[in-house]
């Protein structure tokens, strides 16, 4: 928690006039190119997968959705952990290639020739052949 910071403002939304007054608003900043949280493999998959996010490094992240600046700074935390989640992941393993089977290139074929006929009922041609 000593390596999250927070910033407070006025925030947009409901609240009627106590919007006016109150700080609601938070911005919570978490430097992860300084952060001795992770260890170095995921801090660089982290960097690498979230660098159009980063601001100097930080990750910053705004709530403002909650009428009161508690449950907006709980929103911030929840929202800092599935980001941190998804950008430590391990990357999906690649995929196979498969051949396409006999009755789906059947079907692909037969609807080919199907389209063709229809196409070629709209030339208009005889069998005579014009001169």
């Amino acid at each position: 928690m000593a390596e999250l910071g927070w910033r407070f403002s006025r925030s947009s939304g409901p609240g009627g006039q106590n919007v006016n007054s109150t700080d609601t608003r938070v911005e919570l900043l978490f430097n992860l190119a300084s952060s001795a949280a992770l260890p170095p493999a995921l801090k660089a998959r982290a960097l690498e997968r979230l660098a159009p996010r980063l601001v100097d490094g930080a990750l910053v992240i705004v709530a403002s959705e909650h009428r009161s600046q508690w449950q907006n700074r709980v929103a911030a935390q929840r929202r800092l952990v599935d980001l941190l989640q998804g950008a430590i992941a391990p990357p999906a393993p690649p995929r196979r290639r498969t051949k396409p089977t006999r009755g789906s290139v059947e079907r692909r074929l037969a609807a080919k020739k199907q389209r063709s006929a229809i196409k070629g009922k709209r030339q208009g041609r005889s069998g005579s052949a014009e001169d």
